[in-house]
C-alpha cells in the first residue's frame, strides 16, 4: 500500500515537530514519522534531563556552602533515586506534551517506525510505503563509541544510559574532555562520587582558548575532579573494581580503575540505516547528509535538517534549521544558514557562555584586532553570589569597530552572552552597547566596562 502527502518528515526532534506545524497551518498533508522518542536528543536524553540533573547538582553544591552565607544545615545527602525521578518526570512531561500538540495537528499524520528509502521519492515505514514531493530529513545523531582498544570488552555508558542512572557511582571516569563530558564530570562529583577525566588532548575543550580551557581545569580540580590530559594510549580492560583505562599520560599513574566509565568523545549521525543510497543522497565520510546553504540536499525535493547535516550540534541550530527552511519554502524568504551566528554554552558550574571566534580564532584571521578580559571579581552581582570564578573576554575588528566574539565564563554567563549575541547579530558598533545603560545589579552591568578596556593586542592585560 502507497500513501500520498503533500510533505514526508522523518524525524521528532527539534525541527520536525515545528516543521510540520507550518507546513499543515499552510494546507498541506503531512507525515511525521519517528520511530523511537518524540522531541529527539534535547527533550530525552539531552539537554533538559542533563539541566535538570545539573541543577540538582548545583542545588547541593550550595546547600554544602550555607554557612558561608550565614545559613546552618545539617548534613547533606544525595537521594539519587530522588534526584533521578524529577530528571524523568521533566522529561516525561515535555515528550507528551510534544505528542499531545502533534496527535491534536490538523493534517498531519504521525506514524511511529522506521523509515527507510526504497526509491528517491518513496519511504517504507513498516510495510507502508509513503510518497511526497518534499522530504525533510531530521534524524538526529547520537554518542559516538570510539575504535580503542578494549573497549568492546568491557561495560560502558554513554549520554543516554548516563542520565537514567539512579545511583551514585563510586568511581566515575569520562573519556572525553570537553561539554558532555565536563558536565556529567561535575554534576557526580557533587552527587559524591569520585571523578577522573581523561582527556587525550593537551587541555580540556581544546577548541576554546587557552586561558578559558585552563580556567574550567581549575574550576573543577577545586571540586576534587582529577584532570587526566595527554592521554595518549587511551584503552580498556575488565578489573575486579569495575574497568581499568589505561592513560600512558607523560605524568601520573599509567592506569585508572573506575566503578563505571562514560564515554564522551562525540556524536555520529543517524544515517546509517535510512537506504539513502537508494535515494542517491550524498553525504561525507563520517555520514553527515551534504546539504547547501539552503539545507537543500544534492537531490532535489529532499531537504536534511538538524544534527544529521553537520552544520551545528545544538537544539537552537537545528530549531534554526526549521526556520530557514520554514521562511525559504512558505515565507517567500531567501535565509542561508550561513547567515547564521552561534552561540552555545558549557554548562559546568559557573556556565560558559560563547559567540563568534575565540581569540585565537581572531588572531589567525589576519585582522586587526581589540580585546579586553575582566575577571569576575568586578561583578558586583558575582560577589554578591559568592560566585566570583572566571572572567569575561571580549575581541573585537579594530577597523570595522564590530565584536567578533567573546567568551563569559562565569555565573549566568549563558544568559548575559545574549546581549553581545544580539549586537552582533544586528551588525551594530562597539559604541551601540558601550552607550547601553544595564541594569544593576547584573552580570550584564559589566559589559559596557569591558568593552571599554578594548585595546589592541599588545597592550592586553589580563
Amino acid at each position: 500500500m502507497k500513501r500520498t502527502f503533500d510533505a514526508i518528515i522523518v524525524g521528532a526532534g527539534q525541527a520536525g515537530p515545528p516543521l510540520a506545524g507550518r507546513l499543515t497551518a499552510a494546507g498541506m498533508q503531512v507525515a511525521l514519522v519517528e520511530r523511537k522518542l518524540v522531541g529527539g536528543t534535547c527533550v530525552n536524553t539531552g539537554c533538559m534531563p542533563t539541566k535538570t540533573l545539573v541543577a540538582s547538582a548545583y542545588a547541593a553544591h550550595l546547600a554544602r556552602r550555607g554557612a558561608e552565607f550565614g545559613v546552618t544545615t545539617g548534613e547533606i545527602g544525595i537521594d539519587m533515586k530522588a534526584v533521578a525521578a524529577r530528571a524523568q518526570k521533566v522529561v516525561t512531561d515535555a515528550r507528551t506534551s510534544n505528542e499531545r500538540w502533534l496527535e491534536g495537528m490538523h493534517g498531519l499524520t504521525l506514524l511511529r517506525g522506521h523509515a527507510c528509502f526504497t526509491a528517491p521519492d518513496v519511504l517504507a515505514v513498516d510495510g507502508l510505503e509513503l510518497t511526497a514531493p518534499r522530504i525533510f530529513l531530521n534524524v538526529g545523531g547520537r554518542a559516538l563509541v570510539p575504535d580503542m582498544p578494549g573497549v568492546g570488552d568491557v561495560p560502558h555508558l554513554d549520554n543516554t544510559e548516563m542520565v537514567a542512572l539512579d545511583t551514585v557511582p563510586e568511581h566515575l571516569v569520562v573519556v572525553g574532555g570537553s561539554y558532555v563530558g565536563l558536565e556529567f564530570a561535575q554534576m557526580y562529583r557533587r552527587f559524591g562520587a569520585a571523578v577522573t577525566v581523561v582527556e587525550r588532548g593537551e587541555r580540556l575543550i581544546a577548541h576554546e582558548d587557552a586561558d578559558v580551557s585552563d580556567a574550567v581545569r581549575a574550576i573543577l580540580e577545586e571540586e576534587g575532579i582529577v584532570v587526566r590530559t595527554g592521554a595518549n594510549c587511551i584503552g580498556f580492560s575488565p578489573d575486579p573494581q569495575g574497568v581499568e583505562v589505561s592513560v600512558d599520560c607523560s605524568s601520573g599513574e599509567p592506569t585508572v580503575t573506575g566503578s563505571h566509565v562514560l564515554l564522551a568523545v562525540g556524536r555520529r549521525p543517524n544515517t546509517d540505516d535510512l537506504g539513502l543510497e537508494v535515494a542517491a543522497i550524498a553525504t561525507d565520510a563520517r555520514g553527515y547528509i551534504k546539504v547547501d546553504d539552503k539545507l537543500q540536499t544534492n537531490v532535489p525535493g529532499i531537504w536534511a535538517l538538524g544534527d544529521c547535516n553537520g552544520h551545528g550540534a545544538f537544539t537552537h541550530t537545528a530549531y534554526n534549521d526549521f526556520e530557514i527552511v520554514a521562511a525559504n519554502l512558505l515565507d517567500g524568504d531567501d535565509r542561508k544558514v550561513s547567515q547564521r551566528l552561534v552561540g552555545y554554552a558549557l554548562y559546568t558550574d559557573p556556565p560558559l557562555g560563547r559567540v563568534g571566534l575565540s581569540e585565537s580564532e581572531a588572531r589567525k584571521s589576519g585582522r586587526s584586532l581589540l580585546v579586553s578580559k575582566r575577571p569576575m571579581t568586578r561583578v558586583g552581582r558575582a560577589v554578591e553570589k559568592g560566585e566570583t570564578k572566571g572572567f569575561m573576554k571580549i575581541v573585537a575588528d579594530a577597523e570595522t569597530q564590530r565584536i567578533l566574539g567573546a567568551a563569559i565564563l562565569g555565573t549566568s554567563g549563558d544568559e548575559a552572552i545574549h546581549g553581545i549575541l544580539d549586537m552582533m547579530n544586528a551588525d551594530q558598533p562597539i559604541e551601540t552597547l558601550r552607550w547601553a545603560v544595564p541594569i544593576h545589579p547584573t552580570v550584564s552591568e559589566l559589559i559596557p566596562t569591558v568593552l571599554l578596556g578594548l585595546r589592541p593586542l599588545p597592550e592586553v592585560q589580563a
